[in-house]
């Protein structure tokens, strides 16, 4: 396992969540799996600037039987339980994306649905509405191992979860799709916002149109959408040194 090209994916997509406005400052974490005990996760370090500017040393190996500051003064998210239940849950998951998208926060608070109201304007958006947004209902941190559970039960088998008054936490395959499953559920979130502000309700398509459309894969739908941003940070002078 190339370690440091991990640290550096990490870094990257902890860049991009606060590019694209999925995290302000310094709240929020990207984690990837090592093995059963171990994952490499964003820490918050003695010089911390916030999710923008993550670099690949604030990427540390944890253990999660034994989290603590390192030895550099990097302390693991306090809510290291969002990725250690998660990762326990789902063996299928290797990445783990906990975020503050205010978009989501409010459309959630709000009571504005995500019901699949798109279609070939973001396909996985549709497809991820489609099969439902879970949200765990409490605000709290989630910092126990039980909360983690909690929420995880809310979560069940969906990619992602909406935390009301709090955020999100996806799940992936690798790092760049938990980073675009993300950016999906903010996408989705955003929209429902404009449809409300313009005077509408969020309402699904028929399901004839969800059926035609395609699965674009992973290629598509997660390589394609994260050399975008990766490229947008380099054009915007963001980009990993």
């Amino acid at each position: 396992m190339d370690l440091d090209g991990l640290r550096r994916t990490i870094a990257l997509g902890c860049r991009i969540l606060a590019a694209r406005g999925l995290a302000e400052d310094v709240l929020g974490h990207v984690s990837a799996r090592i093995d059963d005990d171990h994952v490499l996760v964003r820490c918050r370090g003695p010089q911390e600037r916030g999710l923008l500017f993550t670099t690949a040393d604030d990427v540390r190996l944890v253990d999660l039987r034994r989290p603590a500051e390192d030895d550099d003064g990097y302390a693991p998210p306090n809510e290291l339980p969002i990725h250690a239940e998660a990762l326990a849950a789902r063996p299928d998951t290797q990445a783990v994306v906990h975020a503050h998208p205010p978009q989501v926060v409010a459309a959630d608070l709000a009571g504005v649905p995500f019901p699949p109201m798109v279609g070939a304007y973001n396909i996985p958006a549709a497809r991820l509405a489609r099969d439902g947004i879970p949200v765990y209902p409490r605000g709290v941190l989630i910092s126990t191992a039980d909360l983690g559970r909690e929420m995880m039960a809310a979560m069940g088998d969906r990619p992602v979860c909406v935390l009301r008054g709090h955020g999100v936490t996806t799940v992936g395959a690798t790092v760049e799709q938990a980073v675009v499953n993300a950016l999906v559920v903010d996408s989705l979130a955003a929209m429902a916002l404009r449809v409300v502000h313009a005077g509408g309700r969020p309402a699904p398509l028929p399901d004839a149109d969800l059926d035609a459309l395609p699965d674009l894969g992973t290629g598509f739908n997660d390589a394609l959408l994260w050399r975008h941003h990766a490229a947008r940070l380099e054009h915007a002078g963001l980009g990993l040194p």
